[in-house]
């Protein structure tokens, strides 16, 4: 089975993805080009990506998203994106640190991620999923749909005024 080890699996699928991808001719990269890793790794993302769902763990719809009950939105934007206007009652949680923060994501409600336009939103969905919450969605559409929508923006002035 590939999900001998499943956590150490899970941990080093996800490394090895973001340092390929992010650093794709680094020294690290090169030597996994013929280790037996690399092929464990290749087996386990192929398995997750062989079975992503039709619906691709999006929602695509403001409406939608606006009648999810009890949905938790989280912002993966960095702070200062955030506290410029953010989703009403979104948390944030930059990619970044997303899982030094995994203490603040449900198991047991919607989770529903966003950023500026849907690339941070799509790794912070990957992590999740590989770190097992099968409740986690991200929205496309992002910040940039939501204000094109004419829809409204939670700002911080306090904070930004401390910022200035």
């Amino acid at each position: 089975m590939i999900f001998k080890n499943f956590p150490y699996t899970i941990s080093l699928a996800i490394a090895l993805c973001f340092c390929l991808l992010l650093f794709p001719n680094n020294a690290f990269s090169l030597s996994l080009n013929t280790s037996a890793s690399r092929a464990d790794v290749l087996e386990v993302m192929d398995g997750f990506l062989s079975s992503l769902p039709k619906d691709y763990y999006t929602i695509q719809k403001i409406d939608k998203l606006k009648n999810i009950k009890n949905a938790l939105l989280v912002d993966v934007r960095e702070p200062l994106e955030y506290i410029g206007g953010h989703i009403p009652k979104a948390i944030n949680i930059p990619l970044r640190t997303l899982t030094q923060n995994l203490a603040q994501i449900p198991h047991d409600q919607p989770v529903i991620l966003y950023c500026s336009t849907g690339y941070r939103t799509a790794m912070g969905v990957m992590t999740l999923q590989l770190l097992g919450y099968s409740n986690v969605s991200g929205f496309p559409p992002s910040i940039q749909g939501w204000k094109n929508a004419g829809e409204p923006l939670e700002i911080l002035p306090e904070k930004v005024a401390k910022l200035n």
